[in-house]
């Protein structure tokens, strides 16, 4: 059963202003150490921020947009394929058991300076 669906963008543009105007700060306070790790990893970092920014926002709506929910409490990792994984912690994942959440679903894109994730929930 779905428990819920959650769609966002995020302009490549508007994620790239904010790391230039706050660095480091906007990068601890929205990622993960691990997020920050792959994202910087690349030569156009900003890209992967963006996705990440939407896969977060994505998953916030998906859960219903409202809650106790922090932005590195939503983590999106990759496994050994490339695939990007939404994992959910602290009270984020607390609010997603209580919702019956047992499984999601991530999906990420990017193209012409906008990146777009769908986070699905199932119980």
């Amino acid at each position: 059963m779905i428990v819920g669906i959650g769609i966002d963008v995020a302009s490549k543009e508007r994620i790239g202003n904010l790391f230039e105007k706050h660095g480091e700060r906007f990068l601890k306070r929205v990622f993960t150490e691990v997020e920050r790790e792959y994202c910087l990893s690349f030569s156009e970092p900003v890209v992967h921020l963006a996705a990440r920014f939407a896969a977060k926002e994505a998953a916030y709506k998906a859960l219903g947009g409202v809650g106790p929910i922090r932005w590195k409490e939503m983590e999106v990792k990759n496994d050994e394929r490339g695939r990007p994984w939404l994992t959910l912690h602290a009270a984020t994942k607390d609010l997603a058991d209580s919702l019956g959440v047992s499984r999601n679903h991530l999906t990420l894109a990017h193209d012409a300076g906008i990146a777009m994730a769908e986070v699905i929930l199932e119980g």
